[in-house]
């Protein structure tokens, strides 16, 4: 919003009535700058940003309703449903859900399937959806039952990355 004001006040400073609408050369690169960080949000960063909304929100088992809390599931199906996006409720169900992507080429947006507590059972038991990826380091919202007991961004650590089992394109 901030680029956007700036580039306003930037065109209406140099606008003139009657006269051709041009920059002067030495504020063009300035011009070119600011309008490529105007892109339109893709879908999956709109998705990403509702998300966040939610940060706070207390994890409930079995709930998928942001006004008394959210299990795992039901925090990522509340989620992408708000974007008409039909995903499983349960977290199991998203095994077979979307199509299966390497980890090196997931993007924002995906989610990922992850064991219970225990990573020794490669069972499905938690999900969440990668809200950032900057070099190696992925960031993924969820609702967990830990210690921060509630929708939250996890960097994917080794813990995380010992319990992954997938990760999948939903959108």
């Amino acid at each position: 919003m901030k680029n956007i004001l700036i580039l306003f006040c930037f065109v209406i400073f140099f606008a003139t009535p009657g006269k051709a609408q041009t920059i002067p050369a030495k504020y063009q690169e300035l011009v070119q700058k600011l309008s490529a960080h105007l892109k339109p949000e893709s879908p999956a960063s709109r998705l990403i940003e509702f998300a966040k909304t939610m940060i706070g929100v207390p994890y409930r088992y079995a709930s998928s309703n942001p006004s008394i809390g959210f299990d795992c599931s039901g925090f990522v199906s509340y989620v992408f449903h708000n974007f008409g996006v039909k995903v499983p409720r349960s977290s199991t169900e998203f095994n077979v859900a979307g199509v299966p992507i390497k980890l090196e080429n997931a993007k924002v947006g995906d989610v990922l399937i992850f064991t219970g507590t225990n990573p020794r059972r490669r069972e499905v038991g938690h999900v969440g959806i990668i809200a950032s990826i900057s070099g190696d380091t992925i960031q993924f919202i969820h609702s967990t039952s830990g210690k921060e007991h509630g929708v939250t961004i996890t960097t994917l650590n080794a813990y995380y990355r010992s319990r992954l089992l997938r990760a999948v394109s939903l959108l």
